[in-house]
């Protein structure tokens, strides 16, 4: 076999496996100084192509909102209660599944001076009553609703309430919009380190509040919408898959548009869409 032939063998088979490529060096018949000079170099660039490795630790915390059932015992820390073999923790593992439905507001007109001036905009409750359509589309039993209590949130909310009926309305302080987290990479346009400071302890109380696995008491899965703001959402992204909270500006989200979140009993947790709005016309699009 050839020494070209050998190293293309190796790279068809092994997508560059220095291992191969080692194999085919000693398939050479030639031994040419030429050829093995060539070699070398091939075989550096192979290496140097080469993926890093993927990280072998589970790095998944399954304590991540403190309910996991292998630390609790009738309720208490494990630590704090003794015996960690007691029948009560089979009691208190979650069994049902939650589907929260995060939906950011409509547009809304952006020239109000205050929060009770920044309205919907006519669009903004077309694209309201999209979202309830298609809420109501999917045949689900919602079990609450939950929004913001800013105006573009609450208007969002009460329109999608009207294709909704019979689903509890409520309204929360902590899932106002905010500025979570310094974002990295850094932006210089944004808030001051005393904004994050305050907006992200409410921002993090709204998540814990939230996001979470079932109750053990809950028996049956459950489907629960919450209206809030785009920076709400992605840091609750962000910090329910356990990705660094600090790249929450990285992603965005139309008006009106739906993000999935399933969260097992087991404390998985899994982004089943992120900011979907494939259900409004194209003309209906926005991200203001």
């Amino acid at each position: 076999m050839s020494f070209r032939k050998a190293i293309r063998l190796a790279c068809g088979f092994a997508g560059g496996s220095a291992v191969l490529v080692c194999a085919a060096v000693a398939a050479d018949n030639h031994g040419y100084f030429g050829e093995r000079c060539r070699f070398r170099k091939t075989l550096t660039a192979l290496q140097a192509a080469q993926p890093a490795a993927w990280p072998t630790t589970n790095g998944w915390d399954y304590n991540w909102d403190k309910r996991d059932p292998s630390s609790m015992v009738n309720g208490k820390r494990k630590e704090s209660a003794g015996d960690g073999g007691s029948p009560d923790g089979e009691n208190n593992k979650p069994k049902a599944t939650r589907y929260i439905c995060l939906i950011r507001h409509s547009q809304y007109n952006l020239k109000g001076e205050g929060d009770k001036e920044r309205v919907l905009t006519p669009l903004g409750r077309e694209q309201a009553e999209l979202t309830g359509q298609r809420l109501a589309a999917l045949g689900l039993k919602y079990d609450v609703l939950i929004h913001s209590s800013m105006t573009r949130a609450t208007e969002t909310a009460n329109i999608i309430s009207k294709h909704l009926p019979g689903v509890e309305l409520v309204s929360c302080d902590l899932l106002r919009e905010g500025a979570p987290i310094e974002p990295v990479p850094p932006v210089t346009h944004w808030k001051p380190e005393a904004v994050y400071h305050e907006d992200g302890a409410r921002i993090e109380a709204a998540f814990r509040r939230y996001i979470h696995r079932a109750d053990p008491k809950q028996k049956e899965d459950s489907y629960e919408i919450i209206v809030c703001h785009a920076n709400v959402i992605r840091y609750f992204v962000c910090r329910a898959l356990q990705f660094p909270p600090e790249g929450w500006l990285r992603m965005g989200l139309n008006n009106g548009s739906i993000t999935w979140l399933t969260i097992r009993p087991n404390g998985r947790v899994a982004l089943r869409s992120l900011g979907d709005s494939g259900f409004m016309p194209p003309d209906k699009l926005s991200r203001t």
